[in-house]
């Protein structure tokens, strides 16, 4: 069976940002520069980004090229015979399924608040209402568990009808929908009367904050942030680097879509900010800036209704484009691993993503006496430290050794493949960094998350 491929550079862009570009964008960056010393946090977050995530990215895309075939099984067609790389596909193919397993859910969330701000749910309410309003819908079964089977059914629905008709063209829209919905309610929060302030807060480099925080705390923010942004490590940037051919190098290609990463990550914090400061709301992280504060902030919004469905329309296509990204490897991983079709692998994905989706949709309410991680916490918690304190980072390091070490494809092979093409291209002096420097900090990485 001839492999499918994309059918554009821009396609292969905006699906590679859709699967780095998510909910995190928006309920942890911003709270992050916030709170970690403003313009000094970007500027560290973007060195991390440059000398970390982009890398990385490249060799995924590299791998993928290279094979032309899923996680599950380009390992066995780059490395050498009798070596054991392979079985980490196999663990990218359940870190997939396990990403999946909570973000399915909190995709649900988003469909939800978007319907609900279209309806005015929440409107008149106080700011106890509304976060009386978030807790309801965490303890009802029914909308949890129907909102989750709408994003799992939707998104193999967009997959079975193909790469390039399914794929490749609702996320072009998305996507292209997301850009520009991020620029209009990012001018619209920034000329807000009072917005300035939050402005001032969010970007102005702030030292006082810087040592409030802890330099070395601030730095490995920085580091988490933009290593966890990307999502490296399972193979999601691999399988788009295994559909596209060899007119760019990849190097730059990475670039461009940590650029569109970053992009979004900082325009809605020129969201948040601003609004929150406009109206006297303290900015918090975690769904609750989501779901509590920003509905409160459009309450006393002139036009909230407009703008709060808005809103939410933008973190549904930002959610939902992840989603497509993550399925769609689990859909390749399925069909070289069963030879199925990709119509078979779909429709038999939204059976077992549904069931694996459930404990998460009910460890708010029929599970929420299973508290994992101590008091307080849910099955999204445990979820969640699995993939991105575990799965993610020990899988990008297993990228990078098995790309830049001897006994794995090696440093020749992997530099010939990254840089066919026009663009930006890996150079030798490089080499000792990429091989000796960068997996130590990965494992900086991975030992301070686990602490």
């Amino acid at each position: 069976m001839e492999r499918e491929s994309l059918g554009s550079r821009m396609g292969f862009i905006l699906l590679s940002a859709g699967c780095a570009i998510g909910i995190g964008n928006v309920w942890k960056f911003p709270y992050m520069v916030g709170s970690y010393g403003g313009g000094i946090f970007v500027l560290f977050y973007l060195f991390f980004l440059v000398i970390m995530g982009v890398p990385i990215m490249a060799m995924e895309f590299a791998t993928g090229r290279a094979a032309q075939k899923s996680p599950v099984k380009l390992y066995q067609e780059l490395e050498q015979p009798g070596q054991r790389w392979h079985l980490h596909g196999y663990i990218c193919m359940v870190g997939n399924y396990m990403l999946m397993m909570f973000y399915t859910t909190v995709s649900g969330w988003m469909l939800y608040y978007f319907y609900a701000a279209l309806r005015g749910s929440y409107e008149n309410m106080d700011a106890e209402g509304v976060g009386n309003f978030f807790g309801g819908l965490l303890a009802n079964p029914v909308p949890m568990v129907v909102c989750m089977v709408i994003v799992c059914v939707a998104g193999f629905l967009v997959l079975s009808i193909g790469l390039q008709n399914g794929l490749e063209r609702i996320t072009k829209v998305m996507m292209l929908l997301l850009l520009l919905l991020i620029v209009v309610l990012a001018l619209h929060s920034m000329t807000m009367k009072g917005g300035s302030d939050g402005l001032v807060f969010y970007l102005k480099p702030d030292l006082q904050k810087l040592k409030e925080a802890g330099v070395g705390h601030v730095i490995l923010g920085a580091m988490t942030q933009a290593f966890f942004t990307l999502s490296l490590g399972i193979g999601s940037m691999a399988i788009f680097g295994s559909y596209i051919g060899k007119e760019r190098a990849l190097l730059g290609e990475a670039v461009n879509v940590a650029v569109l990463d970053t992009f979004v990550a900082i325009c809605s914090g020129l969201i948040i900010f601003p609004a929150c400061a406009a109206f006297g709301v303290n900015v918090d992280s975690g769904p609750s800036l989501l779901f509590i504060t920003l509905p409160n902030v459009f309450n006393n919004l002139a036009g909230g209704r407009l703008w709060g469905s808005l809103f939410f329309l933008f973190m549904v296509f930002a959610a939902f484009s992840t989603v497509l990204a993550v399925f769609e490897n689990i859909v390749s991983c399925c069909m070289d691993l069963f030879s199925w079709t990709r119509k078979k692998a779909c429709v038999i994905n939204i059976f077992v993503m549904t069931i694996l989706s459930l404990p998460c949709a009910l460890g708010y309410n029929l599970l929420s006496g299973f508290t994992p991680m101590g008091e307080g916490s849910a099955v999204l918690d445990l979820e969640d430290f699995i993939v991105s304190n575990l799965i993610l980072p020990l899988g990008s390091l297993i990228f990078l050794l098995f790309c830049t070490w001897k006994k794995g494809w090696g440093w020749e092979n992997f530099t010939a493949e990254a840089n066919t093409g026009k663009g930006l291209r890996f150079q030798n002096w490089m080499r000792g960094y990429l091989t000796y420097v960068l997996p130590v900090i990965v494992i900086i990485v991975f030992v301070m998350g686990l602490i």
